[in-house]
């Protein structure tokens, strides 16, 4: 399952920088789009900057492991909080 691979390929990178990744999910998105999601949390709020480091730090292992032969979208997007 490639959600496996990638997670096993990227996890410690992202545990090292103070992230958690949460889910990953590859598939196609609404409009037929391959897409590559990565939840990521961490103690705190998740804003745009936290999502670029993540992408910046997982982009150059993605590309290098090529797990992925079809062409696809990154996304890394926050974990949804709950109302505390």
């Amino acid at each position: 399952m490639i959600e496996k691979k990638v997670r096993d390929l990227l996890e410690a990178a992202i545990l090292e920088k103070g992230y958690i990744l949460d889910n990953v999910t590859y598939g196609k998105d609404e409009n037929n789009i391959n897409t590559l999601t990565l939840v990521i949390d961490k103690n705190g709020y998740i804003n745009i900057n936290d999502c670029v480091i993540v992408n910046d730090i997982v982009n150059p292992l993605l590309d290098q492991a090529d797990l992925i032969s079809e062409s696809y979208v990154l996304d890394v997007c926050s974990k949804e909080k709950g109302s505390d």
